[in-house]
């Protein structure tokens, strides 16, 4: 078709050559690819019985998100830098970081899920595939910059998550989970569109970012400005910002626990990636305007998370008003709008993926075993089962940013550029809310370990014998521990994981640029 346009005109030809260019460019969704066939895959090997998926659907979960990550990082500082699919998605640095995380989340999810999946009698293979569908989609959307691929992408995401988090059909909970979910996140969804209509009006008929940003250059309407609150608003939503973290604590409770990791990190990660897309990118006009509000959120999440998890009975509640207050420190990068600030977003996301999911990992371990998630139900479990304790209190002493922890570095990181940015209030803020924080996370600490036998609570008193040799339970080991040695070895050495996150702000252009028109330098 291409060729016929141009030999039918041969002025047409450059732009026919153009869209070809961009059109063969596959390579740059080449990781996607990689989940893509193993979502089918595991679709096509459920088919063949629960026998045959319990056996075929890990392994290719395994090697498509394997390939995924190996393909990421053959991508990185790759030259020349090209969008593809008509330049609707770029794999610069940034996107390729995020979708790093993104893969590397679904990947200890799946490990951290066998054994889950089992026990509640669900097939193993229908759950592969609707998580890689959700990975699939978070991945995208990491790297998309048109409004259309942004929607599709969001909506890939979006209606993975609702089915992951209803997927227990028998439990009214889960159900009740899915229900709110769906109905909160078809309005943000709704919401975006219509935002994304009035950026699309505004820029005379292009849906593509560049076109967005270029548009608003000229034209700081209200109506631009309507649309940069209906845009932030989706974005709030996606990293369950307050005030739109409504559905996060019953979705979390809801949810089988599994989802629950995916959705406080991958989701959480195509959210960050999401908002310097289209904020940094496209609203530099309004940029006074957006930090002004971004500021408001983080201190909003930060007090509200933190505060709100004290007093939490349940586990998976308490880190999902944990996950808010989590959400509004990575803001803090955000708003400050600096090489600094954007890196130690990056490198915080990476260091959540490691200590959160170890945390999910321990409390997973310990349903399994018990059937319970209250924290009370904890009490003297280290008399029974010292590798839970100690890495659940790992991963909780990095939530709560204790040295040497990878967790404390990334916070440290944080509240430097934002000192260094001026932004004062936000630091104060955050260091009052990590203190608030240490102690919700030392008291779950406090009741595994300080408790004397005869404190024990009668869960624990009634626990099974250990054993790791029970079929399904290696994977759960292998992501346990693997989460656990980087938490607390990840801060001693973390020189690589900083080299990192600079680099993902100094390969992509889109925030070089910001970081020029900031400084007042010329943009080349």
């Amino acid at each position: 078709m291409l060729s016929l346009l141009a030999a039918a005109d041969p002025g047409a030809a450059p732009a026919v050559s153009a869209i070809t260019s961009l059109q063969l460019n596959a390579g740059a969704v080449a990781p996607e690819g990689a989940v893509l066939l193993a979502m089918v895959a595991c679709l096509l090997v459920d088919l063949a019985g629960e026998k045959a998926a319990s056996r075929w659907v890990p392994v290719f979960s395994y090697i498509g998100l394997g390939s995924a990550l190996g393909l990421l990082a053959l991508q990185w500082n790759a030259s020349p830098l090209e969008p593809s699919f008509l330049g609707s998605f770029l794999a610069d640095n940034l996107a390729i970081a995020f979708r790093a995380v993104v893969a590397a989340s679904t990947l200890l999810s799946l490990l951290i899920s066998w054994r889950y999946v089992e026990r509640a009698g669900t097939p193993v293979g229908e759950y592969a595939a609707i998580l890689l569908a959700a990975t699939l989609g978070a991945m995208l959307l990491c790297g998309s910059t048109d409004l259309v691929s942004v929607f599709v992408s969001l909506e890939t995401l979006s209606v993975a998550s609702y089915l992951l988090s209803g997927y227990m059909k028998r439990d009214a909970r889960s159900s009740e989970a899915a229900l709110k979910y769906l109905l909160v996140g078809s309005a943000a969804a709704a919401v975006f569109l219509y935002g994304a209509s009035l950026l699309y009006g505004l820029t005379g008929g292009s849906t593509s970012l560049e076109a967005v940003g270029l548009a608003l250059q000229t034209s700081a309407s209200p109506v631009a400005a309507l649309a940069l609150v209906f845009v932030l608003s989706t974005v709030a939503f996606k990293i369950a910002a307050v005030p739109f973290h409504q559905w996060t604590p019953d979705v979390y409770e809801g949810s089988p626990t599994p989802v629950v990791a995916f959705l406080s990190v991958g989701s959480k990660a195509a959210g960050f990636a999401l908002a310097l897309r289209i904020l940094v990118g496209c609203f530099e006009p309004f940029e006074a305007q957006w930090k002004l509000l971004f500021t408001v959120l983080a201190i909003l999440s930060m007090v509200l998370g933190n505060v709100v998890a004290l007093a939490q009975t349940s586990m998976k509640r308490m880190l999902a008003y944990s996950s808010i207050g989590q959400a509004g420190f990575v803001m803090i990068g955000l708003v400050c709008g600096t090489e600094d600030g954007y890196a130690a977003m990056v490198l915080y996301m990476a260091a959540y993926l490691f200590m959160n999911l170890g945390a999910f990992a321990c409390i997973i371990l310990f349903s399994l075993r018990t059937g319970s998630d209250r924290i009370s139900d904890y009490a003297g479990l280290y008399q029974k089962d010292p590798l839970i304790t100690l890495g659940l209190s790992l991963c909780l002493l990095s939530l709560g940013g204790i040295p040497p922890m990878l967790g404390f570095f990334g916070k440290i990181y944080l509240f430097f550029a934002g000192w260094a940015d001026g932004q004062y209030l936000l630091v104060v803020v955050g260091l009052l809310t990590s203190v608030v924080s240490i102690y919700y996370y030392i008291s779950v600490i406090k009741m595994m370990v300080v408790k004397e036998p005869q404190e024990a609570s009668e869960v624990v008193k009634a626990y099974p014998e250990v054993s790791w040799s029970v079929a399904g339970l290696q994977p759960l080991r292998a992501a346990l521990i693997s989460c656990v040695v980087v938490t607390a070895v990840g801060g001693i050495l973390s020189n690589p994981l900083f080299g990192w996150a600079n680099g993902a702000v100094a390969g992509t252009p889109m925030l070089q640029k910001a970081l020029a028109a900031a400084s007042g330098l010329p943009i080349g």
